[in-house]
């Protein structure tokens, strides 16, 4: 028999958003290890705030929201709160009610502008690096290195000569005309006016120039989980100098290996992640490099090599899925709060896969 269509929505409901959200839903994991990071920042989070005054909204509800926009990438906060206030298993993971009002979009982007201040983003990735060592899911003796340029939130139109000697640009408005073929335009020349932190930088040669920062990855060799994230200013050694901050920052002082491309085959490097205890095991250039048979002819050496691939996944996952190929946020500071956060995402989802693998 045929149904009927009726419209009229129900005025009371007797399941709550844990009773509607499956048991075996992907999210449940996910939100069991981002709540014992949570509870482990407790301390740091309550310095966020005065002890006095009107309550703002809770600084873990804010996180799991953010969380939520790079794992469903969701492309403004706007659009965040709109599904916010209809979707269930979002207001579950964050923490609401059925009945709870969700926040203006510019409510929000006020509260979340105070963590972005603070040193949350890192100490959540910690805290989940934490829970993944406890694991067994990270080796603590090879890693690689890499990295990657991260288009900022500002166009080839916003700069401006240093010196400012500009001329005058044509029409008016938001949008004004500027005809710059044929220009010569450099860091040392040219500055951002949108954002003055970024840097003109491109892949390789050939390719366009565009206002960008740089992001840079350690992860381990074991299962690919990132064990530190870094954003630098878009400059030419900034993947060497960054690399090897990441490798100092290592704990512990057994001897380490650190797998890398041919744009780490230089003296440079090589010479002070020995330095370091880190066999710098990079992919070799045909000339001038600085890696020899001494080093290449090893078994860990070609093991090495197929394992630091997979640090492209991640840089993969943190574009296109959490959206960074272009940061919607102004500032190295605040495009690496973002960067380490996505990155900390990214382990959430790889510790919910090698955990459902070995269940």
């Amino acid at each position: 028999m045929r149904g009927n269509d009726e419209q009229q929505a129900a005025m009371f409901s007797y399941l709550s958003p844990e009773e509607r959200v499956p048991r075996d839903h992907p999210l449940r994991p996910i939100r069991r290890m981002a709540d014992e990071a949570l509870r482990e920042m407790s301390r740091r989070l309550a310095k966020l705030y005065s002890p006095i005054g009107r309550p703002s909204i809770a600084p873990e509800k804010l996180l799991r929201v953010l969380l939520l926009q790079l794992l469903y990438s969701v492309r403004s906060e706007r659009l965040l709160m709109e599904q916010l206030n209809y979707d269930l298993l979002f207001r579950w993971f964050v923490g609401l009610n059925m009945d709870d009002k969700v926040w203006d979009a510019t409510v929000f982007s006020q509260n979340r502008d105070r963590l972005l201040g603070g040193e949350v983003a890192r100490a959540f990735f910690e805290a989940v690096v934490k829970q993944a060592r406890a694991a067994g899911l990270m080796s603590d003796e090879h890693f690689s290195v890499d990295g990657t340029l991260i288009e900022a939130w500002a166009g080839q139109k916003s700069l401006r000569r240093s010196d400012g000697s500009d001329g005058p640009t044509a029409g008016g408005g938001r949008n004004p005309e500027a005809n710059f073929h044929g220009e010569k335009r450099s860091n040392d020349t040219h500055v951002s006016k949108t954002d003055p932190e970024a840097m003109l930088a491109r892949k390789s040669n050939g390719r366009e120039s565009k206002l960008s920062y740089g992001g840079h990855l350690l992860t381990e060799n074991r299962n690919g989980l990132v064990a530190n994230a870094k954003v630098t200013h878009a400059y030419g050694n900034a993947e060497v100098h960054a690399a090897l901050q990441m490798i100092e920052q290592v704990e512990g002082r057994h001897t380490i290996s650190v797998g890398g491309d041919k744009g780490f085959d230089n003296g440079p490097f090589v010479g002070e992640a020995r330095g370091m205890n880190a066999r710098p095991h990079v992919a070799r250039r045909r000339v001038g490099g600085a890696i020899d048979g001494r080093t290449s002819r090893h078994r860990s050496y070609q093991i090495s090599q197929r394992r630091r691939k997979r640090i492209e996944e991640v840089f993969g996952w943190i574009k296109t899925v959490a959206l960074l190929r272009k940061t919607r946020h102004r500032g190295r500071e605040r495009v690496e709060w973002m960067f380490v956060f996505a990155a900390a995402a990214y382990n959430l989802v790889r510790m919910r896969n090698l955990k459902g693998a070995c269940a």
